[in-house]
């Protein structure tokens, strides 16, 4: 089954261009397109994409607003911003919202194409340019916020840890379990106890979570 996409963008002319650079990918389905957030909520129950290709700034509804009300409504849509702002106040309040990747609409076909089937594997996908913003607020925060892990009612094992930090690395699930030496399968359920525990929704969550827990 192909993987079936949302758009969600303001501007007509780029939703279309989008559109017929997706329909090059035979695995790839362009199910509906967006406008605005409110509309793009009401899509995203209408055919339950996979992966929702998200702009911030529109009319209506923002594009942070929309991400936290799908994701409230359909935990297993993943979705990705796409945008043409970096400040640091739309990263953060992007990801925070359940973003589970970041792109600039400057990033390479390649780069998208990649970024969409990791969003459906589950992983989340960061350009580089972003991942640098990103780390320099993990710096920050622990910095601020040393020894707070005793927080958790339920702390993480020596094995969760040491998964946490690799998935903040950006490791996938198959790559933890190589170098781990354990099943994929057991990559998941290590990652499922750590969302719990954190009390997040996806990867991306946990690593900023543990981040302002100066866990990581």
């Amino acid at each position: 089954m192909p993987i079936r996409l949302l758009i969600v963008d303001d501007q007509v002319l780029f939703r279309e261009g989008l559109k017929t650079l997706l329909s090059t990918q035979p695995d790839f389905s362009v199910v509906a397109e967006s406008g605005n957030g409110e509309e793009a909520v009401r899509l995203s129950v209408t055919h339950k994409p996979d992966v929702i290709l998200m702009d911030l700034r529109m009319p209506i509804l923002d594009g942070v607003t929309a991400t936290k009300r799908i994701r409230d409504i359909l935990p297993t849509s993943k979705i990705i911003v796409l945008t043409t702002f970096d400040d640091d106040d739309y990263v953060f309040d992007g990801l925070r919202a359940g973003a589970v990747g970041y792109l600039l609409k400057d990033v390479s076909s390649e780069k998208l194409f990649e970024a969409i089937r990791a969003a459906y594997r589950g992983e989340y996908f960061l350009q580089p340019s972003i991942t640098a913003k990103v780390m320099a607020e993990f710096s920050r925060l622990s910095r601020s916020s040393k020894n707070k892990e005793s927080t958790l009612v339920d702390p993480l094992s020596v094995r969760e840890f040491e998964i946490l930090k690799m998935v903040a690395e950006g490791d996938s699930n198959k790559e933890i379990a190589d170098a781990l030496f354990i099943a994929e399968g057991t990559v998941k359920n290590h990652i499922t106890s750590i969302l719990s525990k954190l009390g997040v929704k996806d990867r991306s969550q946990a690593v900023l979570k543990a981040k302002e827990l100066g866990m990581i």
